[in-house]
């Protein structure tokens, strides 16, 4: 008796163990908790609803759960990728500014979606953050958008917002992408559960497969 017991201990920890360290591995986004106004934390479940997507069309073990970090908090690093999207003010302290230009120069991903009205905040505080480099538009024939599925006009205008057609910005370091920037596009709004936007099925699902691109090309670059 004393045996099994003792068994049934040892295959518990391994199972244990076993789950501890594929939860460490899986694919996880964290959105990026900023100061200044702007809501960082709307539509919980646009990160949800993309791994969730991620995780049925390709070989990624994503994890599809909602969690945030601040840029000073030392779980920063923990994260392959982060997201940040909002309608307002960013304000970066000179220490997040500093803590985020590590992170992206030491291998880290940084996916901004303008929700309408943060091209101007975000701007100025990029800036701050890697005044050597300028945020350049991306031309059709990048490879983010074949990555996974066909894009081949590029990024897809999920909002209207001003009209304007939809464009993709990004920020190099010594030839890889560290920060993707989509402007009036909003792709984020259309991973969002169904009936927050109202947005057609078709429009989703668009959204949904340019956001496993993004996902699949900061994993594979």
């Amino acid at each position: 008796m004393k045996r099994f017991v003792l068994v049934a201990l040892v295959l518990l920890l391994c199972s244990i163990t076993t789950a501890q360290s594929r939860i460490e591995s899986q694919f996880r986004i964290a959105r990026v908790k900023y100061h200044g106004g702007g809501d960082w934390y709307n539509d919980p479940s646009a990160e949800v609803n993309l791994l969730k997507f991620v995780l049925e069309h390709t070989n990624i073990d994503a994890d599809p759960r909602y969690e945030f970090v601040e840029l000073s908090h030392e779980r920063l690093f923990t994260y392959p990728f982060l997201f940040l999207t909002g309608h307002g003010n960013i304000v970066l302290s000179d220490l997040e500014v500093e803590r985020l230009r590590l992170y992206l120069l030491n291998g880290g991903f940084l996916y901004v979606d303008d929700d309408y009205g943060l091209d101007k905040a975000f701007r100025r505080e990029i800036k701050r953050v890697f005044p050597d480099l300028d945020l350049v538009e991306l031309p059709l024939s990048y490879g983010l958008f074949r990555a996974h599925f066909p894009f081949p006009n590029g990024v897809p205008k999920t909002h209207e917002h001003d009209g304007k057609p939809p464009q993709a910005f990004g920020l190099f370091h010594k030839g890889r992408l560290i920060v993707l920037y989509t402007y009036e596009s909003n792709p984020s709004d259309g991973w969002v559960d169904a009936e927050v936007h109202g947005d057609p099925e078709s429009v989703r699902v668009e959204a949904l497969r340019f956001g496993t691109n993004i996902v699949v090309w900061a994993l594979t670059q």
